[in-house]
C-alpha cells in the first residue's frame, strides 16, 4: 500500500548492501497495475538475493520465484501522514488519490495478507524492519 514505507525500506536495504528494487517505478511495468513479468523474472534470475518491493495485480504469477512475500502494513492514518510529508512521489496528494489509497487498503490489503508469508508493521523502527527482512533473506524458502 502507498505510504507504508516501501521506498524508505528499499533505500535502507540498498545502503546496507542488499540488492533491493522498487518495482512501483514505470520501468518495471507494462501498465499501471501490471509488472513486465519477463523483466522482473530476469531480475530474480540474475540475483541470488534480491528484495522486490511493489504491488501489482499480476504479482502472484511470480510467487513461485519468491522465497517470501512480505506485507508491509501501517494504520491508514500513518500512511496518509507519510504521503503528505513525502517528496519525489506526487501520488496521494489529491483528495481523489487519498480516497483511492483508502479503498485499496480496504479491498486489496486483505487479499495481500491472505497470500503473505510475513507481515511487518512499519510503524516499528526502520532498523527493526530492515533487520527482519535481512533475516528473511537467510531463512528457509516458503515457496518451492
Amino acid at each position: 500500500m502507498s505510504g507504508v514505507g516501501k521506498s524508505t525500506i528499499v533505500e535502507a536495504l540498498t545502503a546496507g548492501g542488499v540488492k533491493a528494487v522498487d518495482t512501483d517505478l514505470e520501468e518495471w511495468k507494462v501498465s499501471r497495475h501490471q509488472w513486465d513479468l519477463d523483466r522482473v523474472r530476469a531480475l530474480l534470475d540474475e540475483f541470488e538475493e534480491v528484495v522486490v518491493a511493489g504491488t501489482v495485480e499480476n504479482q502472484g504469477l511470480l510467487y513461485d520465484a519468491f522465497d517470501h512475500v512480505i506485507l508491509l502494513s501501517a494504520p491508514t492514518s500513518v500512511m496518509i501522514e507519510r504521503i503528505a510529508r513525502r517528496h519525489g512521489n506526487p501520488y496521494g496528494k489529491t483528495d481523489a488519490e487519498r480516497q483511492e489509497i483508502l479503498e485499496y487498503t480496504a479491498t486489496v490489503e486483505p487479499l495481500l495478507r491472505a497470500t503473505a508469508t510475513v507481515e511487518l508493521d512499519t510503524t516499528r523502527p526502520l532498523s527493526e524492519t530492515v533487520r527482519h527482512i535481512r533475516d528473511l533473506l537467510r531463512s528457509t524458502r516458503r515457496f518451492t
